[in-house]
């Protein structure tokens, strides 16, 4: 209710076009969806980033659960002489899970050490200047044990509670073995690991095409090799000298100027016309320029004819205003919202607090990040309000051009100091968060990978150090090293077909939501999934072979005298 009246509140009464809302302050950066003084951040991308880093951990603690199931077998002996000795359930099942403890706190403490020397490069990534102590800040360090802890009994307790709970006759008789509900657990958790592990692949190919589609996207206007030069108020008395003196390097195609950027036009005050069928109110994004304007951006007119000098004259002669109409060029967006074709549009009065006519209309062009669709685009002749220059230079000499421009501001603008940048820095800025959003999840997803290979291949060593006596058999009748590692490697194989299965659905509706926040996207295409799951069994195929063919190869007298 509060914010409801706070809206009301803000609200200009009058104002057919434009209402005003408070914001927190602190909110505007991740929260907000309104254009800023620089690209947001967005709060969903560090919930998802938070989420997959846990099941990271999540899938570090499944290893750790199947690399100790794996190597029990190895420990009958242990266990059955504890037993003898007298040692209870109890004691045995603290003994396994301290060891669990001290291993996850060896491993905090290296993982303290390596997040420190790896902080530059996590700063680097994400333009922050996160201090080194900040690690060692009394609420990361209560975290951080909060955290070994809950690792350490997620990890743990399982190993702990399958070692401590064998029979002793059970042992001295067959040696360890696990029953069927055991086996089944640790299949199910090569499938979770798996499930997260082609998601995070497949997640990431999405985000990587649909950056590459934004990246190539024809925009309706050039953003390649211009330069773009603030423009002040004590500049405009010049303004028309320094373009023409600028103009005058052959390295320069084209010089103009606007308020505003292509990447970044603020709203108008709207504006109102009489299509035939009534007065028609409608806001628009306004763009007030120079003659040059279109021209150096290389925007398309499709219906009418651009700005010329007369416009600028019949401007600067106009008697306080009171005779003056405007020149007005919209976007076909806009036509169309007035109920106008392109051709149609031509000639027709409007009124933006003083009246004009329209003079052109240009192709849709994108005047925000393709998150936004395109809005109805207003450009006017009007040079009081421009605050950027925008250079088209040709790009063969970038170094001496930059030199020349450099000494025309000195000469001409001595009292501020040369800064300029590139009309596609702005443009790459609008995507500074997906981008890091796909360079964080193309780590995440390798280190994912990583992880459940370590987990298949230990589930292999285990699996292989059981069926010795099998393998042993079967070489005995003939079998080949071919069969051996095939027989081996196919459980496996199904188990990673069932992880990707299951990982599609997730993956295609996690993606599409994301999507979703685009109006421009990419659809996404049946062979993602493909490749993922291909790579997924290639990968898995590639881990398992090897315990497979080490196990194949080796001594068959060694392999029945072990039995």
């Amino acid at each position: 209710m509060k914010s409801k009246q706070v809206r009301q509140e803000a609200r200009i009464e009058g104002s057919d076009y434009l209402t005003y809302n408070l914001e927190p302050l602190k909110k505007v950066h991740l929260y907000s969806s309104l254009d800023g003084t620089e690209p947001n951040g967005n709060i969903t991308y560090i919930y998802i980033l938070g989420a997959i880093a846990a099941l990271i951990l999540l899938i570090a603690c499944v290893n750790y659960t199947n690399l100790a199931t794996a190597q029990s077998a190895a420990r009958s002996g242990e266990i059955g002489i504890r037993k003898v000795l007298g040692a209870k359930p109890g004691q045995l099942f603290g003994q396994y899970l301290g060891e669990s403890v001290l291993l996850s706190f060896v491993a905090l403490l290296l993982a303290l050490g390596i997040s420190a020397e790896l902080l530059p490069l996590f700063n680097h990534l994400t333009e922050k200047s996160l201090p080194v102590s900040l690690l060692f800040h009394p609420l990361q360090i209560f975290s951080l044990l909060a955290l070994w802890i809950l690792v350490s009994l997620l990890a743990g307790a399982y190993p702990a509670f399958i070692l401590s709970s064998a029979k002793l006759m059970s042992i001295l008789k067959s040696g360890f073995r696990f029953s069927d509900s055991g086996g089944n657990l640790r299949k199910s958790l090569i499938v979770f690991q798996f499930v997260i592990s082609v998601f995070l692949m497949i997640s990431t190919i999405i985000i990587l095409q649909q950056l590459s589609y934004i990246q190539h996207k024809k925009l309706g206007y050039d953003i390649d090799h211009i330069i773009v030069l603030p423009v002040d108020y004590q500049m405009h008395r010049d303004y028309e000298a320094i373009k023409k003196e600028i103009s005058l390097n052959q390295k320069i195609i084209s010089v103009g100027g606007a308020h505003g950027k292509p990447t970044f036009v603020q709203w108008g005050d709207g504006i109102k016309t009489d299509n035939g069928q009534g007065t028609k109110n409608l806001p628009v994004y306004a763009i007030p320029a120079d003659l040059d304007f279109i021209k150096t951006m290389d925007i398309q007119i499709i219906a009418g004819t651009g700005f010329t000098p007369a416009d600028m004259k019949q401007m600067d002669t106009s008697d306080n205003y009171r005779n003056f109409r405007y020149s007005f060029i919209l976007n076909e967006t806009g036509a169309k919202a007035l109920g106008w074709k392109p051709s149609e549009a031509i000639g027709k009065t409007i009124d933006k607090g003083y009246p004009g006519f329209v003079k052109a209309v240009v192709r849709d062009f994108h005047i925000a990040s393709l998150h936004q669709p395109i809005s109805p685009l207003l450009i006017f002749l009007d040079t009081e309000y421009i605050n950027n220059l925008f250079i088209k230079v040709s790009g063969s000499d970038l170094a001496g051009t930059l030199n020349f421009l450099q000494k025309v501001w000195k000469e001409r603008v001595p009292y501020r100091p040369f800064e300029y940048h590139f009309l596609d820095e702005d443009y790459n800025a609008l995507y500074k968060t997906e981008t890091r959003t796909a360079q964080l999840f193309s780590a995440f997803s390798a280190t994912a990978i990583i992880l459940a290979c370590l987990g298949l291949f230990a589930m292999a060593a285990f699996t292989t150090v059981q069926r010795t006596k099998e393998i042993g058999i079967r070489k005995v009748l003939g079998a080949s090293i071919i069969n051996i590692t095939g027989l081996l490697s196919k459980d496996f194989l199904q188990l990673v077909g069932i992880a990707a299965v299951i990982a599609f659905p997730i993956s295609w509706f996690a993606m599409n939501k994301w999507l979703e926040d685009f109006a421009y996207r990419i659809r996404i295409s049946w062979m993602v999934f493909a490749g993922a799951a291909s790579l997924s069994i290639l990968i898995a195929l590639v881990t398992v072979s090897y315990q497979a063919i080490k196990t194949a190869i080796a001594n068959l007298v060694k392999s029945l005298r072990t039995e």
